[in-house]
C-alpha cells in the first residue's frame, strides 16, 4: 500500500524529522516530503560532508550539522540514511542523545534490528526499510518491516515518510526483507542489465546507439506502465504481444530455451543470501 498525500493530511504536520545522512536518498525524500506540503523548517539534516548540507540548505532545510548529536534530542523520526560500515561509529555517538520514544526509521542494507537495537542502547523503536534507487525519480519501491512496540501511528508516519518518494509496502517477517532486497532493492540493477543488453545488440544489427537506446528505455517504461494499469496477470500480457509463429514468439522460445526462468531465480537467490551473510558479518 502507499502513503496518504500529506497535503491531505495533518499526520506529518507537527513531527521533527532527522536524517542522519544527507545523500541522495536522503535528498530524494526531502524532496518529495515539501512536494507534499511537509514544512521544511520541521526537517533537520545532519552529514559530515559540506556538499551534502549544502545540497539541503538548497532545499530549505535549516538545522543543519556535521554530526547529529545536538540535533537528535528534538527529533520525533530519524532517518538513518548512512552506510552500513559508518553504523557503529555513528550510532555509538548518537545513542545517549536518542528518545525512548523516538522513531528510527533505517535504510541501511544487512543491519537488523537487534543490531541497531544493540546500537542505539535500547532507545527507540526501529522500523528497517528496503528503498531502491528510483526514489531518486520519484518511483522507488520500498518495503518496510517494524519492529516490536512500534504503534500505528508511527506506522503510518513511516509509510507517509517513505511514500513521498514511490510505492510502499510492508513485511511482517524481518528475515523477508532479504526476499525483498533481490526483488526490488537489487531489481533496479536487473532490469538495467538486461536494457544494456538490448541496446549493445540493437546496435550490432546496425542501429545507431541512441536510436536503441531511445527504443530500448521507451519500451522499457511503456511495458511496465501498461502492467501497471492492466489488472491481466503478466503472462497473459506477454502472450497478449506473442502471436502464434511470429517474431515475438521465436525471441520469447530463445529466452526459455536458455532458462531465463532459472537465471533469474538463480540470482536472486544468490542476492537474499548475500543479504543474510551481509547481516551476519555485521552482527
Amino acid at each position: 500500500m502507499s502513503a496518504s498525500p500529506l497535503n491531505s493530511s495533518s499526520l506529518l504536520q507537527s513531527t521533527q524529522l532527522l536524517f542522519v545522512g544527507a545523500g541522495n536518498m536522503a535528498q530524494a525524500i526531502v524532496t518529495g516530503l515539501l512536494k507534499d506540503g511537509f514544512p521544511a523548517d520541521h526537517i533537520a539534516a545532519a552529514d559530515p560532508f559540506e556538499t551534502a548540507r549544502e545540497a539541503m540548505a538548497e532545499k530549505g532545510v535549516h538545522a543543519l550539522a556535521p554530526d547529529a548529536t545536538r540535533l537528535a534530542g528534538a527529533a520525533d523520526v530519524i532517518v538513518l540514511a548512512i552506510k552500513p560500515q559508518l553504523m557503529r561509529e555513528v550510532l555509538s555517538a548518537l545513542a545517549p542523545a536518542v528518545r525512548q520514544d523516538t522513531l528510527i526509521i533505517s535504510i541501511a542494507a544487512g543491519i537488523s534490528v537487534a543490531s541497531l537495537a544493540q546500537l542505539l542502547a535500547g532507545r527507540g523503536h526501529i522500523i528497517r526499510c528496503m528503498p531502491n534507487t528510483p526514489a531518486l525519480v520519484s518511483q522507488g519501491a520500498s518495503a518496510l518491516f517494524a519492529s516490536p512496540g512500534v504503534s500505528e501511528t508511527q506506522r503510518a508516519v513511516a509509510e507517509a515518510i517513505l511514500g513521498a518518494v514511490g510505492f510502499v509496502t510492508w513485511v511482517e517477517a524481518e528475515p523477508l526483507l532479504d526476499a525483498v532486497t533481490a526483488v526490488s532493492g537489487s531489481g533496479p540493477a536487473y532490469f538495467f542489465a538486461f536494457m544494456e543488453a538490448m541496446v549493445a545488440h540493437g546496435v550490432r544489427m546496425g542501429l545507431s546507439e541512441d536510436v536503441a537506446r531511445d527504443l530500448t528505455l521507451q519500451t522499457a517504461l511503456g511495458a511496465a506502465t501498461l502492467a501497471r494499469n492492466e489488472a491481466l496477470p503478466l503472462a497473459q500480457l506477454r502472450e497478449n504481444v506473442t502471436s502464434p509463429g511470429g517474431t515475438t514468439a521465436r525471441a520469447i522460445a530463445a529466452f526459455f530455451d536458455g532458462d531465463l526462468e532459472g537465471l533469474v531465480g538463480r540470482a536472486m537467490d544468490d542476492c537474499a543470501a548475500r543479504a543474510a551473510e551481509m547481516a551476519e558479518e555485521f552482527g
